[in-house]
C-alpha cells in the first residue's frame, strides 16, 4: 500500500471511530429507551367521536354539579333514615334531615303542597340512587302552590328540612306512617339524557352480520 492510499485509509478509520464515539453514551449516564408509538386500531372518525362523547359527559357532569344547592350536596354528619323515624317518631321531631327518592304523588292543599316520595339511598352528592330498593315513604311539605306538572311521578327529588310529625295514611287498606318534612330546600334532579342507539359497523365480518351465517362458530 503506497503512502497516499495509507493516508486515505487512516483518515477514513479516524472519522468512523469519531462518529461512533459521539453516538455512544457517556460512562455512568442512563439512557431512556425509545418507545415506538403504534398506530391506533380505531379509525380516526371513531377516535374523534369517542373524544367528543367524553367531553360532553364531563361538561354535563360539571353543569349538574354546579347547579346543585349546597344544602343538597352536603351530607349531614349523622344521617337519619326514614325507618328510624317511623319506629321512634318522638325521638326525631324537629331534627333536620336530607332525604330523597322517587316522586309517587303530588297533592295541592290551600296553603301547602304535599309530595309523596319513595325514599331511596343517596349518593355522596345527594342524588337518589334510582335503581336501589326503596327504604320507606315520606311526605315533603312545600309552602304555597307547586305545580304538579313540575314534579311529575317517577322523577328524582331531594329535599332538606325539619321533621314535623308522622301521619298515618292508608296505602290500600294498610295504615302507613308517613314522616312529614317541612321542606327548606327542594331539588328536582334533571332527567338523564336519552341513550344513543348502538353503532353498527359496516364490516360484513362483524359479529351481528356474520353470526347468522356461521353457526359453526359455536
Amino acid at each position: 500500500m503506497d503512502r497516499i492510499a495509507l493516508k486515505v485509509f487512516l483518515k477514513d478509520k479516524l472519522i468512523r471511530c469519531a462518529g461512533a464515539a459521539l453516538c455512544l453514551p457517556l460512562k455512568g449516564a442512563t439512557t431512556t429507551p425509545t418507545i415506538k408509538s403504534e398506530p391506533s386500531a380505531l379509525p380516526l372518525h371513531k377516535r374523534q367521536a369517542g373524544t367528543l362523547f367524553c367531553a360532553v359527559i364531563l361538561l354535563l357532569a360539571g353543569c349538574v354539579s354546579s347547579q346543585v344547592p349546597p344544602a343538597i350536596g352536603k351530607a349531614p354528619e349523622k344521617p337519619i333514615l326514614v325507618p328510624q323515624v317511623q319506629q321512634e317518631p318522638n325521638r326525631f321531631l324537629d331534627r333536620r334531615v336530607r332525604w330523597g327518592g322517587t316522586i309517587v304523588a303530588v297533592r295541592n292543599r290551600k296553603q301547602t303542597t304535599e309530595i309523596k316520595v319513595l325514599s331511596r339511598p343517596l349518593d355522596s352528592g345527594g342524588q337518589p340512587r334510582g335503581k336501589e330498593p326503596g327504604t320507606g315513604r315520606f311526605i315533603a311539605l312545600l309552602t304555597g302552590f307547586a305545580d304538579p306538572a313540575e314534579y311529575p311521578e317517577k322523577r328524582l327529588l331531594t329535599v332538606t328540612g325539619r321533621l314535623k310529625r308522622v301521619e298515618t295514611r292508608p296505602i290500600g287498606e294498610y295504615p302507613y306512617p308517613y314522616p312529614v318534612v317541612a321542606v327548606e330546600q327542594p331539588y328536582l334532579w334533571p332527567e338523564p339524557p336519552p341513550s344513543e342507539p348502538p353503532y353498527f359497523y359496516p364490516d360484513p365480518w362483524y359479529y351481528p352480520w356474520h353470526y347468522p351465517w356461521h353457526p359453526w362458530y359455536w
